[in-house]
């Protein structure tokens, strides 16, 4: 590929983002994010990557939007980190599958069942995706600091939204049910489109990267016949991971 004086899908350069980077999917959803930073203004758009750049404790920070799904995501941190990003969190909404799991709940990742295909580009199947620990921790101790009921565990990831909502008409149903079958009797706790994904390209990278997620609904808690209210408001979600952030800058900095 020709050399680009910026990052081919970002269109960003070196300086336009801080180390520390909070990925959402939603383009729409960067702004209110970054108003929650110090000092925050748009660094630019292009495709599904909406970039702002502000401070927290007084070190650079941005937000960049990526998308749905794997793919898309992959590259956002790519991109970001051969300018100077190596601490990610994703934040964003999941379904829980687990009975437990409540809408408005947040969830912490811990690792992420790789049911999708852009980790397999960077790791075989045999290696696992896992977040990093400290940005865990960070998230963790963050959500249980805001009050949030909090689920720490493994989620799934996939690549077809409606494989998940529809397998019933999936010509590959016997497999999508067996395997959601399984994720259940395992105690996985949510389903997502990301973390498997991210959690191997920053390993790939040597990045640190953690999730975390709104709960909208459960589907399992629903054919169970348990009462939940759906929820959509994923302003405490954002919160917990622009907290995570005040806490491993604090920690990197020896505070």
């Amino acid at each position: 590929m020709q050399k680009l004086d910026h990052q081919f899908h970002i269109h960003c350069v070196e300086g336009d983002v801080g180390r520390y980077v909070i990925l959402p999917g939603d383009p729409g959803r960067c702004e209110s994010i970054a108003a929650l930073f110090d000092n925050a203004y748009h660094v630019g758009q292009n495709r599904e990557y909406n970039i702002y750049t502000g401070t927290l404790l007084g070190e650079k920070v941005s937000v960049c939007s990526t998308g749905i799904g794997g793919p898309s995501a992959s590259i956002a941190m790519e991109e970001l980190h051969n300018i100077g990003a190596d601490t990610f969190i994703r934040t964003g909404t999941c379904g829980g599958i687990n009975l437990k799991v409540r809408s408005g709940d947040i969830v912490v990742a811990t690792g992420a069942i790789r049911f999708e295909h852009t980790s397999r580009e960077y790791a075989p199947l045999e290696y696992p995706a896992v977040a990093n620990l400290d940005v865990t921790i960070a998230l963790r101790d963050a959500a249980l600091a805001m009050g949030k009921t909090t689920h720490v565990g493994v989620v799934q990831c996939k690549d077809a939204f409606y494989g998940q909502h529809n397998p019933a008409k999936m010509p590959v149903s016997y497999e999508l049910l067996n395997k959601w079958e399984a994720w259940k009797r395992l105690g996985v706790l949510a389903s997502e489109m990301e973390s498997a994904a991210l959690f191997v390209v920053a390993d790939a990278l040597g990045c640190r990267c953690g999730s975390c997620f709104h709960v909208i609904w459960n589907q399992e808690r629903e054919a169970a016949g348990l009462d939940q209210t759906m929820s959509e408001d994923t302003s405490a979600s954002v919160r917990v991971s622009v907290e995570a952030l005040k806490r491993l800058i604090a920690q990197d900095k020896g505070l």
